[in-house]
């Protein structure tokens, strides 16, 4: 036993009255599971305790009493079974059987990546497990190689219906979203919504990574693999594991479709197309029975096999008896017979060979036997499908078409067609590839989004999603596109029109109308408004003096950084107004009095003075109130105090 183990307060514990705790084996987030023995009826069970710090959280418990009710309503033998569900003082525990063995995750650590019967066998059982969930309206939501039980005696079980929701309450949201991040479906990254399909999602993730030794996503933040779920397709197995069939490639891209309605409706749907390919791969998966003899999984890294029975001749149901020996009579009678036939047989070998003959001196020198097959040169340069079509007693003639697909200076197809019968020296036209045919783009922008990719259409172009940004452009209208060829090379701007190949991708920038006019606006009010058209807003504001914006109210925002257009998602700073400038009053003491009105009218002050002002000519400024150098806001008033 460890030292933590020892520090475990429950180790020797005996809960409820019955159930006396042995061994820590597993910890997660929410609970603990220990090894412990009903004392009641003298078996092994594990004992699954919720954390202390969560045993006052009402939703934890509804979550753990759910886990109970979720699989006891089960009854498959891939399914973890739950006796018992509790509460003893503080502690909240679950009852379930007890696998010794280890998970479908240390299986992978230990070997990196499974053999293709191996996978089978465990897809095989997994499905089984989660298509009695699905039939009883059972969503897992936290399918993952941790939950996947490997025993020693060979069963397959799928446990830790903690998540299980029914298919009807499909909604999550935050916080609920707890599925392990790497198998998490596209729609509970998007929606935060969850049903069967969600399940099978992360069963062909799963299935990916048992192939492969790896998951096919990566990322240094939980959000980068999110996101790469959302918006990115699983690849093949086959690409990092060529042993993988391509079955199983379809099976995997099947599961992992970004739309739930491509992918399988339920686990008994994947189910039924595993076992179609375990036919086709001729591959029997283990489907564990008591007093079945299996080769552990971990041991021999190969599959477990249930040995047959060997096959036990079946006796004859009555012996043969022996015929009578013929008489001299029929002897003889059954010799003429057999020379009669012989020789007929032999007339009709001679006429048959006779017809043989003459038909294939018509073939061959009238007929057509005395043609040619043009040969298959799809694919090859001009100058080696003109000397094979030469060689083969015919004309080569070369003339150019564009393709797609076929790379430019090689044979498309042959007229006539591979195959075909020709007379010798007959002509036959090789078509030579001049690569992707070129065309000029019209002026994109200005038009709406649908317009442009009508205008598009005959283009045969791959038309990526478009990308939409704020402008002063209506909303809709096209602002721009971009243009990256197929045969590489930087993209560049395609809305003023430009020559395209078929073939390059292209991008629509489409403008979402201008940025909201925040000005004006308190933050509050500015940052909702800015929020509703997908903008984030810096928690950080810029302060600038102006004249004409009330203090605390917005100005405008910052510049982007790095310049270009505003995008959805981007961070906009506010500029808020700190109110006009703050005046120093300039001392105007010793200066004619209608100078000392001038410049502190000119620094943006209210002079006032008691000389009427046709008399200022005449008299000295000798100091102001408030006094020079103090600051005032602007436009406050100043008197000027004078002497003459």
């Amino acid at each position: 036993m460890t030292t933590s183990q020892q520090a475990d307060p429950l180790i020797g514990r005996l809960v409820d009255g019955r159930y006396r705790v042995r061994a820590r084996i597993a910890r997660g987030g929410m609970a603990t599971v220990y090894v412990a023995t009903d004392l009641r009826l003298e078996r092994r069970i594990a004992l699954k305790v919720m954390h202390g710090h969560l045993s006052d959280d009402s939703v934890f418990q509804s979550r753990f009493i759910q886990e109970a009710r979720a699989a006891a309503r089960l009854a498959d033998p891939h399914v973890v079974n739950v006796f018992d569900q509790g509460q003893d003082g503080e502690l909240a525990y679950l009852v379930m059987e007890y696998l010794p063995g280890i998970t479908l995750r240390e299986l992978m650590r230990e070997q990196r990546r499974l053999t293709v019967p191996q996978t089978i066998t465990i897809m095989d059982a997994v499905l089984s497990g989660l298509a009695a969930a699905h039939r009883a309206g059972i969503v897992h939501r936290d399918v993952k190689p941790e939950n996947v039980l490997l025993a020693e005696d060979g069963r397959i079980k799928i446990g830790d219906f903690g998540l299980a929701r029914a298919t009807t309450a499909n909604t999550a949201s935050g916080a609920q979203l707890m599925g392990t991040i790497a198998y998490l479906a596209p729609e509970l990254v998007t929606r935060g919504t969850a049903d069967a399909r969600s399940d099978i999602y992360a069963l062909g993730i799963m299935l990916y990574e048992m192939l492969v030794g790896e998951q096919p996503y990566k990322g240094e933040q939980p959000m980068q693999i999110a996101f790469q779920h959302a918006t990115e397709s699983v690849p093949r197995p086959s690409v990092r594991n060529p042993g993988v069939p391509e079955q199983l490639d379809e099976l995997v891209l099947w599961a992992t479709e970004k739309t739930p309605d491509e992918r399988p409706n339920d686990a008994q749907e994947m189910l039924d197309r595993l076992r179609a390919i375990e036919h086709e791969l001729g591959v029997t998966p283990t489907r564990t029975a008591p007093k079945t003899v299996a080769v552990p999984l971990r041991d021999t890294g190969d599959q477990t096999m249930v040995l047959p029975g060997a096959m036990v001749p079946t006796a004859p149901t009555a012996a043969v008896e022996a015929a009578a020996p013929p008489d001299n009579a029929t002897l003889l009678r059954r010799r003429t017979a057999q020379r009669r036939s012989r020789g007929a047989f032999l007339l009709v070998l001679v006429l048959l060979l006779a017809v043989v003959a003459g038909g294939a001196g018509w073939w061959f020198g009238s007929g057509p036997g005395s043609q040619l097959a043009v040969p298959d040169v799809v694919g090859k340069t001009w100058d080696v499908a003109a000397a094979r079509i030469t060689k083969d007693g015919m004309r080569p003639i070369q003339t150019t078409a564009n393709s797609l697909d076929v790379k430019a200076g090689l044979a498309i197809r042959t007229d006539p067609g591979a195959g075909t019968r020709v007379d010798k020296n007959a002509k036959v036209t090789v078509v030579i590839s001049a690569g992707p045919a070129k065309h000029d783009l019209p002026k994109l922008d200005t038009m709406t989004e649908d317009q442009a990719k009508q205008a598009l259409a005959p283009f045969h172009l791959k038309l990526q999603d478009s990308f939409p940004m704020f402008s002063r452009a209506d909303n809709g209208l096209v602002i721009n596109a971009e243009v990256t060829p197929r045969s590489g090379g930087a993209a560049y701007e395609c809305g003023e029109g430009c020559a395209i190949f078929e073939g390059d991708a292209i991008q629509l920038l489409v403008s979402l109308g201008p940025v909201p006019d925040v000005s004006g606006l308190t933050v509050g009010d500015a940052t909702n408004k800015l929020t509703s058209v997908r903008l984030k807003v810096n928690s950080d504001t810029n302060t600038q003096y102006s004249d004409t914006v009330a203090k605390n109210r917005v100005i405008g925002i910052a510049d982007r950084n790095g310049g270009g257009n505003w995008r959805p998602g981007d961070t906009i700073t506010l500029i808020v107004s700190k109110g006009p400038q703050p005046v120093t009053i300039p001392d105007v003491s010793k200066k004619n009095l209608a100078d000392a009105m001038k410049q502190l009218s000119d620094a943006g002050l209210n002079p006032t003075t008691s000389v009427p002002q046709g008399l200022w000519s005449l008299f000295t400024a000798t100091g102001t109130d408030p006094a020079a150098g103090q600051t005032v806001d602007k436009g406050s008033d100043v008197r000027v105090r004078v002497s003459g």
